[in-house]
């Protein structure tokens, strides 16, 4: 770590690489290698692969040292709603990764600098590139304070409760009387969409709404739930 970055990159991460080909890679998809003309050039994907399960890793530990008493079930689901395309295209945007990653010519233009699935690779990326460049220190300490803010967030909602679950459960002693969800519609660019579902179970009728389906889904079944439990 280092107070003066030499890079916008380093800068916005607050890290500094002893080794700056890490960080180029880790910027650099697949669609810039496929039409450059230098030899030698590797994309990011495999950093990208390794930046998935140090995220999984970082993030789980933090989980676990908030919160002591919950199951292994709460903690997978929370990780799930902090590691995911969404949330991490999301932080991307939130460091301006779109203006610094590495594109060919037809991906930049048809809009990949704001794709979910690249900005979210590219982060997976740099996160390995910094645990590569600085061990696994620095890209837990990189980790925490990008998802500090989330897990704190997470403390106020019921983001690590499983509704549809719990729903599921309520009513499985009911023959015929499975919940069915289905998406009625989504508004919004696809870096930012909304989805809504309709769900029907035991004569009740519920809509969700949610940034993904699953979190829609999960929406409709915590209404659902409210109304069917005093019956």
């Amino acid at each position: 770590m280092t107070p003066s970055p030499t890079s916008p990159i380093e800068d916005l991460l607050r890290y500094s690489f002893k080794d700056k080909q890490l960080m180029e890679e880790a910027l650099r998809h697949s669609s810039f290698v496929n039409e450059a003309t230098e030899s030698g050039l590797h994309d990011n994907e495999r950093l990208e692969f390794l930046g998935d399960a140090v995220l999984n890793l970082a993030v789980g530990h933090l989980l676990m040292k908030r919160y002591a008493t919950l199951n292994e079930g709460d903690l997978s689901r929370m990780r799930s709603a902090l590691v995911n395309e969404h949330q991490l295209a999301s932080l991307a945007r939130r460091l301006d990764l779109g203006l610094h990653i590495q594109l060919g010519r037809g991906e930049a233009q048809t809009g990949g600098h704001e794709k979910n699935s690249i900005l979210a690779g590219t982060f997976e990326a740099l996160i390995a590139a910094v645990y590569i460049d600085g061990g696994f220190g620095a890209a837990f300490d990189l980790v925490e304070g990008l998802f500090r803010p989330l897990i704190s967030q997470m403390e106020r909602t019921d983001a690590h409760v499983d509704f549809k679950s719990q729903l599921q459960e309520l009513v499985q002693s009911c023959p015929g009387q499975m919940p069915c969800y289905a998406v009625v519609r989504d508004e919004g660019p696809d870096h930012d969409k909304t989805f809504w579902v309709r769900l029907k179970v035991m004569e009740v009728e519920t809509e969700g709404e949610g940034k993904s389906k699953k979190a829609a889904e999960q929406d409709a079944a915590r209404k659902a739930l409210i109304r069917i439990k005093p019956q």
